[in-house]
């Protein structure tokens, strides 16, 4: 199974479209193709942006987001990261993410946030951070 790290931005993206790559990365989760990777900080991202009052209904309601987060958690791995790699990156709120990965052992961060995430100081040759397009284009999903 291919391990990766979904960005918070890329759950949310998935609940605003219809379709589209980020949604597919999501089903791909979801169907087992790919294992989402989890530490605390990820997680209460996601239960921040996916809960979010501000977010319209007609994306989902909140009884739909809860279990959209329940379901994604639950196909997921629970990684406990004793170290702190800090890459220093631009946004620091965005060094856990590459952490997790790290510990984890994921092929890629899959985010909109290429930008940010490339911008460290530390730098992890085996590590890819992509768009979800590009990752759905190197590691394949049913549509």
């Amino acid at each position: 199974m291919i391990s990766v790290v979904v960005d918070t931005n890329v759950v949310v993206a998935a609940l605003r479209s219809g379709g589209g790559a980020s949604r597919r990365v999501i089903r791909g989760c979801l169907t087992g193709a790919y294992e989402p990777l989890f530490g605390p900080a990820l997680l209460a991202e996601y239960e921040h942006a996916v809960l979010d009052p501000r977010l319209p209904e007609s994306l989902a309601d909140e009884r739909e987001r809860q279990e959209l987060l329940a379901a994604i958690a639950s196909v997921g791995r629970w990684v406990n990261v004793y170290y702190l790699w800090r890459p220093n990156l631009r946004d620091e709120t965005d060094n856990h993410l590459v952490e997790l990965a790290i510990a984890g052992g994921a092929v890629a961060i899959v985010t909109h946030n290429i930008r940010d995430l490339k911008s460290g100081e530390l730098v992890f040759p085996s590590l890819h951070v992509v768009t979800p397009a590009a990752f759905l284009k190197d590691y394949q999903c049913p549509p």
